[in-house]
């Protein structure tokens, strides 16, 4: 029997936008419509209300917290528990209060991350620079405004800026604070929001107010020449470049480079570490440290850890006898954040727009604010003054005629006639009758009244000063101006972060530890240099060397000692042996001059082997003069290739002596080409602290004499050797008799 078929229903007509799913209806809706109506309102809040500072240097979040505390009369008199601030501020701000708490504390004197804070706290309010260091509960900590504030909120009841409601319509707030000075470039400001950040760097007070008064006297001021460069509280040295500087000046777009502040305890031989840059914290330091060392790459260091406590930061590195501070510092600076990078991008609202301007720009917009907020504030008090004075000028007429008022009054059956009476008795309006009107019997005498209209020739001249202030931009700004000498006197206060110029900045590139091994170290009268291992000596031959050339230092040494040559144009070239590929005997090795790029027609003469820079040099020049200068002279912190002025230029060369700790008491014999000799103590030469001295007279030579040999001198190896010695120098020396090669036995 065939299936009976059920009849199907009809399904209703389907949007093809539509989708039927097990969980209901989706519908399709297109990548930019849905951005626009679900995220676009979102980005705009983020943007608007609570990332992005505005034009008086606030966030959002910080200025109801910050008006909230001035309306707790935290201004003046003792703190308040900063949980009950919070409480108060939840009125304003319904984001919670951990977040506020938190804004708190990143203004707080406590956490010192601003040059100025607004938060004079007391208690555990963390640090900037800890990461680990936590602040203590709102319940357990207090707080008030600092003195500072009283700029921010000053003219706030004198109509300086606009109000509104707060969130649920219970309470005015101020749309802005009528700061009287450039606070959104005075303390550092960060914020990240949707699709764009924000980053202002803090600069020092006095340099801000005076740049903007130079832009309120010349708006095309160049501002790099009053605002030096930025100012972090945490001080430190900022790696000045003129260029990038007045880029970022320019176009609130840049980076600035902040390194580290350390002191070098010789005692402990140690490195305490007191300042670092504001984008970093101890913790990271100290971990990237331990990482670096753990991988082999800072053998220097024995120990590192935090020191930090009520006198501030302090991370100290334990050093390994013989380590190079500076040395160690540079490479620490290379590869850790002991040197960092803080990001401008001076992003701020205008007039509710994001906008990205350079620090000429954005202190002009702020004097255009600062401006309309002086205006409105003397618009407000012209109005009081001129209430004021009609008031008065109504008080005036009654003068003329008290009993007439007193009578005008006793006649008038009704009380409510007694104000048009008085209005049609004296010719005043209603304003002023009523003020008439409630003037207290005890006050009905000349003397109150003369007193009262006394003050009207002097609210006529306020009005009129008030109305040319309006009308004359120049005196607005002579406002202004004042505002601003009068906060630098105030609250100035020296720079704390150090610039650290061009020609001071050490710009190497720190290497991974130089291996260490043994090497014998030539040096040749035609300045070729040869480093070679000792296992590669022992299988060569003789050494190769240009015809004519001899080998005129050999020692052994090792491959991380540096070099210093000096040259017959009076500068020293430093390098190090690492710098050097080993060599073998059968090659000529490295010529000096082009190795380390000399000037045209300059030679190496002599070499100077070092690790620590201990010892003396010892110099004997052609005119009979000598000197001996200490080593650590040549030292360098820049890390420069090449010094001048390394040797003195009034007479060249003849000899050239490196001078151990047990070398003090060596003799030179000193020959001139007139064929006289004398040996010279080396003790008898004083040491100089001037690399380049002319040295003291050893030798007493007739004109177109020079001394053209010094050799090192033992004891005996003469036969008649008390004839070239001397009680007093400088001295001609005696005869040489002979043959003096013959005769010195060395």
């Amino acid at each position: 029997m065939a299936k009976k078929r059920t009849p199907q229903k009809e399904s209703p007509e389907r949007d093809p936008n539509t989708h039927i799913l097990g969980s209901g209806a989706v519908l399709k809706q297109a990548i930019p419509e849905t951005l626009v109506t679900n995220y676009m309102p979102y980005a705009m809040s983020v943007i608007l209300s609570r990332a992005i500072p505005e034009i008086d240097g606030f966030k959002p979040s910080h200025r109801k917290l910050l008006y909230t505390m001035y309306l707790m009369g935290l201004l003046r008199g003792p703190r308040s528990k900063s949980a009950n601030i919070v409480g108060r501020t939840m009125q304003l701000n319904p984001h919670g209060d951990a977040a506020i708490y938190d804004t708190m504390v990143r203004l707080s004197r406590g956490y010192e991350t601003l040059l100025h804070p607004f938060v004079d706290s007391k208690g555990n309010f963390g640090k900037s620079y800890s990461r680990d260091m936590m602040w203590a509960a709102s319940r357990y900590t207090e707080a008030r405004l600092e003195t500072l504030c009283a700029e921010l909120f000053r003219d706030l009841d004198k109509d300086a800026v606009d109000f509104s409601d707060n969130y649920d319509g219970t309470m005015k707030e101020p749309n802005l604070l009528p700061a009287s000075f450039p606070t959104v470039l005075v303390n550092a400001n960060t914020g990240i929001a949707v699709g764009m950040a924000s980053s202002i760097c803090s600069f020092n007070l006095e340099e801000v107010c005076k740049t903007t008064i130079a832009l309120m006297d010349d708006p095309g001021h160049n501002v790099a020449d009053t605002l030096q460069a930025p100012d972090f509280c945490g001080g430190g040295y900022l790696l000045y470049n003129r260029e990038q500087l007045e880029e970022v000046y320019r176009t609130g777009r840049g980076g600035i480079r902040v390194r580290a502040k350390y002191n070098y305890d010789k005692l402990n031989n140690c490195i305490d570490i007191t300042e670092i840059p504001p984008t970093t914290t101890a913790e990271a330091i100290i971990e990237k440290i331990i990482e670096r060392a753990k991988a082999g790459g800072l053998r220097e260091v024995s120990d590192v850890r935090d020191e930090t406590d009520r006198n501030g930061l302090k991370i100290t590195i334990d050093l390994k006898r013989g380590v190079d501070a500076d040395a160690l510092m540079r490479r620490l600076y290379k590869h850790t954040t002991l040197e960092d990078s803080f990001s401008c991008n001076f992003n701020v609202l205008i007039s509710g727009m994001p906008r990205v301007m350079g620090v000429a720009d954005l202190l002009l917009e702020w004097i255009a604010f600062r401006e309309e907020c002086v205006r409105r504030r003397v618009s407000f008090e012209l109005g009081k003054a001129q209430e004021r004075l009609h008031l008065l000028e109504g008080l005036a007429k009654i003068l003329l005629d008290i009993d007439k008022a007193v009578a005008i009054i006793r006649k008038t059956e009704e009380e409510a006639e007694v104000i048009p009476n008085l209005m049609i008795g004296f010719g005043i309006d209603k304003l002023q009758a009523d003020f008439v009107a409630e003037i207290r019997l005890r006050h009905l005498n000349r003397e109150y009244i003369m007193k009262q209209t006394r003050d009207i020739d002097d609210l006529n001249r306020e009005v009129a000063d008030k109305e040319e202030i309006l009308q004359n931009r120049g005196r607005v700004h002579k406002i202004i101006r004042g505002e601003l000498e009068t906060v630098m006197e105030k609250f100035a206060q020296p720079r704390r972060t150090k610039l650290l110029f061009a020609d001071e900045i050490e710009e190497i590139e720190p290497e991974a530890v130089t291996p260490d091994y043994p090497v014998q170290l030539f040096f040749t009268r035609e300045g070729y240099f040869k480093k070679i291992t000792p296992q590669s000596l022992r299988m060569s031959g003789e050494q190769k060397l240009k015809d004519g050339d001899e080998i005129v230092m050999q020692l052994e040494s090792s491959n991380t000692v540096e070099l210093l040559f000096f040259t017959n144009k009076c500068q020293c070239y430093k390098s190090r042996a690492a710098d050097f590929d080993d060599a073998k005997a059968s090659v000529l090795g490295d010529y000096i001059p082009t190795k380390l790029e000399m000037e045209p027609e300059e030679r190496a003469v002599f070499m100077a082997v070092t690790r620590d820079y201990s010892g003396q040099l010892l110099f004997f020049f052609e005119n009979g003069k000598a000197a001996k200068v200490e080593l650590s002279g040549y030292t360098t912190k820049q890390n420069r290739r090449k010094l001048l002025n390394a040797v003195s230029d009034k007479s060249p060369l003849a000899a050239a002596f490196q001078l151990g700790a047990e070398d003090g008491a060596k003799v030179y014999f000193a020959e001139s080409t007139v064929g006289r000799g004398l040996i010279i103590p080396g003790a008898s030469i004083p040491a100089k602290t001037t690399k380049n001295t002319q040295g003291v007279g050893v030798m007493t030579l007739k004109p177109g004499v020079r001394v053209n040999r010094v050799t090192p001198y033992v004891d005996g190896s003469l036969p008649d050797q008390h004839r070239y010695k001397t009680k007093n120098l400088p001295a001609a020396g005696a005869k040489i008799t002979g043959n003096l090669g013959e005769q010195m036995r060395f």
